[in-house]
């Protein structure tokens, strides 16, 4: 199953709310943990992640928090993935050259027509797109 890890989610999330919030002035680690029921002291981690890959700048002080580096157009969902999880693989062969079902394996191809779609989908989804009313629904499988 493919899933995002808590902490991607939970990183989603915040930069989310802090786009949402843009207008605001900074927002505090504290505040978006309360706000979605996230140990603060794993929001602060994740925040401090998105701040050294520069998808977020914080500020100290009585009104210190954190804010968009860029305008919410110019950050991805895969920039986003990426900083809290590094690569996007689906499955680990993607990275791993040294795969004993390598020459075998007659997934490899069409794995990595899906990794290539669904990275061009976290990488062309912008912040601002999550933060749109548009967002297209799920379509149900039946």
């Amino acid at each position: 199953m493919l899933r995002f890890t808590k902490r991607a989610d939970y990183g989603l999330m915040a930069i989310h709310y802090i786009a949402v919030n843009d207008g605001f002035g900074a927002v505090s680690a504290k505040r978006i943990a309360e706000e979605f029921a996230i140990p603060p002291e794993l929001m602060a981690k994740i925040l401090q992640r998105l701040a050294k890959q520069r998808l977020v700048v914080s500020t100290n002080g009585p009104k210190g928090g954190y804010a968009l580096a860029r305008r919410p157009t110019e950050i991805t969902v895969g920039q986003v993935i990426r900083a809290l999880e590094g690569p996007i693989n689906i499955v680990s062969c993607l990275e791993d050259s040294e795969c004993p079902q390598m020459e075998k394996c007659n997934l490899r191809r069409p794995v990595h027509k899906i990794q290539a779609a669904i990275t061009q989908v976290l990488d062309t989804m912008s912040l601002a797109e999550l933060t749109s009313a548009d967002v297209p629904e799920l379509l149900s499988i039946r």
